[in-house]
């Protein structure tokens, strides 16, 4: 974080954890290896094109990420900064400012992150303010107690909760989750159908994939995500909860 008087600013501090660059890396040295191999069909080389673009695509997306990511905050508004997009919210459309924890993270990244809110409920993740990047949970902790602070007089107004703000909040996060929980589980359901097609194919039985892999996946992800959003009050996160 660097700071003068008038502008905050959060970039990267830290380096990639080892494990993560140690799985990209044995994936990027698999994947090499199988290039010298000369043994590749018109379909193999099409895959191997398909993979190649995809390793590219996201070794560039990094690389933005890690030289333009940015949390900007100043007395005009708070501006966040990916790889390819950069979005300024003005104070008066900021809501609040909160820590979250972050389900089923590994030890080796960040726990808690920290989301801007407008006032319709949408939540902005603000890069690289998080526990992974700052001194741990407490020192992220007093970072946006500050940021707060300062934004309370770049704002002019103090920070106040309201409930139909509240309530939009928790209708977007339970139906957030929704939208993962049915992708979970068509995913689920795409790999008990790869299973299926392959004792189709070892018992000499007819073939469908279009509708083992397309069609059943399909009809799990709309049936979940249906009954996931119409209880959207269950998908709510236990910290967003009304106490």
């Amino acid at each position: 974080m660097s700071e003068n008087r008038s502008t905050r600013e959060y970039g990267r501090r830290r380096r990639m954890p080892r494990r993560r660059f140690g799985f990209i890396a044995l994936c990027l040295g698999n994947y090499v290896f199988r290039l010298t191999q000369d043994d590749h069909d018109a379909m193999n080389r099409w895959a191997d094109a398909a993979v190649a673009a995809m390793v590219l695509a996201f070794l560039t997306w990094t690389s933005l990420l890690h030289w333009r990511g940015r949390t900007i905050a100043g007395p005009d508004g708070i501006t966040t900064r990916g790889a390819l997009r950069v979005r300024r919210v003005a104070w008066p459309d900021v809501y609040d400012i909160r820590i979250e924890p972050v389900p089923n993270q590994p030890v080796d990244g960040p726990v808690f992150l920290t989301y801007l809110y407008g006032a319709d409920g949408h939540r902005t993740r603000l890069p690289f303010l998080d526990d992974w990047q700052l001194p741990g949970f407490y020192g992220l902790r007093a970072e946006v107690g500050a940021l707060r602070e300062a934004a309370a007089l770049w704002r002019g107004t103090a920070w106040e909760r309201r409930p139909e703000v509240e309530e939009r909040i928790r209708r977007r996060a339970g139906h957030r989750k929704a939208w993962q929980r049915a992708v979970t589980g068509a995913v689920v359901v795409l790999l008990v159908m790869l299973v299926a097609l392959f004792v189709e194919a070892l018992s000499g039985a007819t073939l469908r994939p279009v509708l083992l892999l397309v069609c059943v996946p399909a009809a799990s992800f709309a049936l979940l995500a249906a009954l996931l959003h119409w209880r959207w009050e269950s998908q709510v996160p236990d910290h967003l909860r009304e106490p």
